[in-house]
């Protein structure tokens, strides 16, 4: 496995078996990138960080404001109910990175709660870093969220472990992330049904979550068999006003058909 900088494009990429340790790909695996809309996976962590110490309930209903709808991303923007729970609002970020949901939730929960559990896990180089905001104004974080390669397969791992949270818990946080629809970055290798694929289909169990900017590519997940487990974190930044995205996807998925070779060998 092999991803490629230029004097354009920059990459962070880990990928290794959870159970064997075998690291399949390091590629500057502590530089640190815009990934998008990755750090969402930090807010739906602190919901369920915050669920198991018995300070929220995930059937809490929310009321969204119209402030906080933003569309593009997601399917909220398009819903006729303002009202959801706790619930549905994560799994509506979890299935498609939902804008308004996460703007909604970040008010409730507290952008800085979400800010302090990160580094509680122990991640310093990884975060999420404001609500979606458009147009963006001076002043503001230029990202949404920022990453490393080596912090963000290492939260994908730990959670795979049975890790940083209950049991039930962890079989929550991977069933949102399992009804992601994005399976176009190393996810396109596996050709699983991009709207069922939470078990294996047909022999490949994933759950991952993506980001997706003009200038940005980020997946980060675990991809299973019956037999092994694979973490991975694969991040591209280019410069803006290029356009690299073929570029970056097909090194993307040439990342992940070496993951399926993998799992199925």
């Amino acid at each position: 496995m092999q991803v490629h900088d230029d004097e354009t494009m920059q990459w962070s990429a880990k990928v290794f078996d959870i159970d064997t340790g075998e690291v399949l790909l390091e590629h500057s695996v502590d530089r640190v990138l815009n990934t998008a809309s990755v750090g969402k996976v930090f807010l739906l962590h602190t919901v369920l960080d915050q669920v198991d110490r018995g300070e929220r309930v995930l059937e809490e209903r929310i009321t969204r404001r119209p402030s906080e709808v933003i569309d593009n991303s997601g399917l909220w923007y398009l819903l006729q109910a303002d009202t959801l729970s706790v619930y549905d609002i994560c799994t509506l970020i979890g299935a498609v990175s939902d804008n308004a949901a996460t703007n909604t939730l970040c008010r409730v929960v507290g952008l800085d709660a979400v800010q302090q559990h990160t580094e509680r896990l122990g991640y310093r180089d990884s975060g999420l870093d404001d609500i979606v905001r458009w147009p963006m104004q001076p002043g503001q974080s230029p990202t949404l969220s920022h990453g490393s390669a080596r912090e963000l397969a290492d939260f994908v791992a730990r959670i795979a472990r049975g890790e940083t949270l209950t049991s039930s818990s962890i079989d929550v946080f991977t069933r949102w992330l399992g009804a992601g629809m994005d399976c176009s970055m190393v996810a396109s290798a596996f050709n699983v049904d991009p709207l069922s694929h939470y078990y294996y289909d047909p022999e490949v169990w994933l759950w991952n979550k993506t980001g997706t900017i003009g200038c940005a590519r980020a997946d980060i997940g675990v991809a299973m068999s019956q037999t092994r487990r694979v973490a991975y974190a694969v991040l591209a930044n280019w410069r803006r006003g290029d356009d690299r995205r073929d570029e970056a996807l097909a090194q993307m998925r040439a990342v992940g058909e070496d993951i399926r070779r993998h799992l199925l060998r």
